[in-house]
């Protein structure tokens, strides 16, 4: 059985960042929500009690989002990837996309609030179609609508943060 799942690739400071959050989370943030949760409880009638609810509702959540930072951070890259010219997440792509010149980074999305630059999944539609090319490369990719992107990939070097 082959691995199918792609690891996260983050910046060190992404991974800082990533981590602190699931730690509050896993720790002061859960006792935050049971305490809310059993002093709503102590109010009477939760049928009718939507402190009770509303704090249920952001426990779920909370949860949620615990799992999917435990998900990111299993399966994690950090560092540079190899200056190769092949595009893979870590990477500053620029590419000629349906007529534009980008210029993005490959990479997961929660690293979009810390750099100054535009950032792709691997995942999306255009990471997909570009992620293991070469510069130099063309390639498309199926816009929601249907219709055929074209793309050629022009340069691609490792993101320095």
């Amino acid at each position: 059985m082959t691995d199918t799942t792609a690891a996260t690739w983050l910046t060190q400071e992404a991974h800082d960042r990533l981590k602190e959050e699931l730690t509050h989370l896993e720790s002061v943030g859960r006792k935050e929500i049971a305490d809310r949760i059993a002093a709503a409880r102590d109010e009477g009638d939760l049928k009718e009690n939507g402190g009770y609810h509303a704090a249920r509702e952001e426990q779920a959540k909370q949860e949620a989002r615990i799992r999917e930072l435990q998900a990111k951070l299993r399966n994690v890259q950090i560092g540079t990837p190899p200056d190769d010219g092949v595009v893979e997440p870590g990477m500053v792509v620029t590419a000629v996309v349906a007529g534009d010149e980008m210029t993005f980074l490959l990479g997961s999305r929660e690293i979009a609030g810390t750099a100054d630059i535009d950032v792709f999944s691997p995942t999306s539609p255009l990471g997909s179609a570009i992620n293991g090319r070469k510069v130099g490369e063309k390639t498309s990719y199926e816009a929601p609508n249907g219709k055929q992107i074209p793309v050629e990939i022009t340069a691609a070097s490792p993101f320095h943060g």
